[in-house]
């Protein structure tokens, strides 16, 4: 009776339970986490209107510590998806809640996207004071209605009970961003651009792209490179806002005028040039001076008008059959004869 069984097993197998583990279906096995991990709520882990690059891209930027930089091409170097990809992601987020993208100017001038990431849509909840920890994991909060775990018991690993949530920080309001500083005298005022809620505003045009128009609108678009080193424009780019700019020279506005608007406080570094001047050109098209062609949209027949030229010595705009000078240079000239 003292022969040592080496075919006995060393203890009794648990006896599961019946239904311990489902029949078909996922199979989880969970480790709790210690330290260093997210909770995410199950309304956006098995959110029915998200797409998954949609709920990935939420619970990935939910794990970041407060301040990462999370543009659209950041994301897009991170991650193999593409930009169109991840800006359709971040537009779905936007509208159920877990994300608001406002522009915003800082005191140096610079325009920048203010990103608030909630975990809670419609809670009422603002970002919190309190910095997260650096690193993180994400884990899944417990899902109202919960999966066993096919793991069978072990005298040596006791079930460990489940911890109570940790409590959350009181909410706070965000800190209202200072205002713009007002700018020097002789300085023109920029309206900021706003947030991307509805599309763009149509580029303005003239009632009559003259030859004469285009080429002058041309010319101040391509000479603003010696003005400002930034605005460097493709030749696609200077026909694309050459109408813009032909309406502003519709209107009388001077040249000297036009290359001042669009090259007065820029931003630094500038990443979208011919954004911001088309923001510009439509944003501060001068009104029609009382009087021009403006303001008759339907001329009466027969009415003979006169297209604008540019004069060869100033470069100002005048109106003449002809190219030459302007009436200035013309006087200049002869007294100087």
């Amino acid at each position: 009776m003292d022969t040592q069984q080496i075919t006995a097993p060393p203890y009794a197998r648990p006896v599961a339970s019946k239904g311990s583990a489902p029949s078909s279906g996922v199979i989880h096995v969970n480790v709790r986490h210690t330290g260093g991990f997210t909770v995410i709520g199950n309304h956006l882990a098995q959110h029915r209107g998200l797409s998954l690059v949609a709920i990935g891209l939420a619970a990935h930027i939910q794990s970041l510590p407060a301040g990462t930089r999370i543009g659209i091409k950041r994301l897009a170097e991170r991650f193999p998806e593409s930009e169109t990809r991840i800006a359709s992601a971040l537009r779905e987020l936007e509208a159920t809640g877990y994300l608001h993208r406002s522009r915003v100017r800082l005191t140096d001038g610079r325009v920048v996207t203010r990103t608030v990431s909630y975990n809670q849509p419609g809670s009422g909840g603002r970002a919190s004071a309190t910095p997260p920890p650096r690193a993180r994991h994400t884990e899944a909060s417990p899902s109202p209605h919960p999966v066993t775990s096919h793991e069978p018991a072990h005298p040596s690993h006791p079930t460990q009970a489940p911890r109570p949530p940790a409590p959350q920080p009181a909410a706070e309001p965000p800190p209202t961003p200072s205002p713009a500083p007002a700018p020097p005298s002789g300085r023109a005022l920029v309206p900021p651009p706003t947030a991307r809620t509805t599309p763009p505003a149509p580029l303005p045009r003239p009632q009559a792209l003259t030859p004469e128009l285009q080429r002058a609108a041309c010319a101040i678009l391509a000479d603003l490179r010696r003005h400002a080193p930034q605005l460097v424009l493709s030749g696609a780019d200077i026909e694309n806002l050459t109408p813009g700019v032909a309406a502003w020279l519709e209107r009388d506005t001077h040249p000297d005028s036009i290359r001042h608007a669009l090259t007065t406080d820029l931003p630094a570094p500038l990443r979208h040039p011919v954004k911001l001047l088309r923001h510009r050109v439509t944003a501060l098209l001068p009104p029609a001076l009382p009087g021009t062609q403006e303001l008759t949209p339907s001329p009466r027949p027969g009415v003979v008008v006169i297209p604008l030229q540019n004069c060869d010595r100033c470069d100002r705009a005048f109106r003449s059959r002809h190219p030459g000078h302007c009436r200035d240079c013309r006087a200049d000239s002869r007294q100087a004869a």
